[in-house]
């Protein structure tokens, strides 16, 4: 059975046989299927991420969702180890911050409970919503304190595989989109 790091590589070598404008363009059909779903459409606030060049391409879906009249969360690393969640009111809020991710510029987030939709990016994931992250675990330490939120996983279809290895503390998606 392969391990997390294997799996990680894995993707990895599967991503760079697309162009970051082809990533772009498989990105449409998940995000239309996102803004699509009732969870979604009915959700007053919601958790996204600025994508990097290698993950579904997200900044059309936060313009659509804002403009929606959603309120949008978005993550930004404070260390390490840690991120927390700062309202995106508009891109003049967003800045560079760690590894080279738009981060909104904001005050924290932490009222939890007030999280409809969590919607999470992922190297891969399994159709029993299990979710293979980049291993720092920033997400699955956010996943655990909105425990009310619907989380779903979005990916490109060749990051679903038939079983994500997981440990105690990772977190499953009750949905996985691609």
């Amino acid at each position: 059975m392969i391990n997390k790091k294997e799996l990680r590589k894995e993707v990895r070598l599967l991503k760079k046989q697309y162009s970051d404008e082809q990533l772009k363009k498989l990105s449409y059909s998940t995000i239309r299927k996102l803004l699509e779903l009732s969870y979604v459409k009915e959700a007053k606030t919601i958790v996204l991420y600025c994508s990097l060049p290698d993950e579904v391409y997200t900044l059309d879906a936060i313009h659509a969702l804002k403009d929606m009249g959603k309120k949008i969360l978005l993550p930004a690393v404070t260390s390490e180890t840690e991120m927390e969640l700062r309202e995106y009111n508009n891109d003049n809020d967003l800045r560079i911050g760690y590894f080279n991710i738009l981060e909104p510029c904001g005050k924290p987030f932490f009222n939890y409970e007030e999280i409809d939709v969590a919607i999470i990016p992922g190297m891969g994931f399994d159709k029993t919503g299990n979710r293979l992250g980049r291993g720092k675990g920033y997400y699955d330490r956010f996943l655990s304190k909105a425990k009310d939120a619907r989380n779903i996983g979005i990916c490109f279809p060749f990051q679903l595989f038939e079983h994500i290895p997981t440990d105690i503390h990772d977190i499953k998606m009750d949905m996985v989109l691609s």
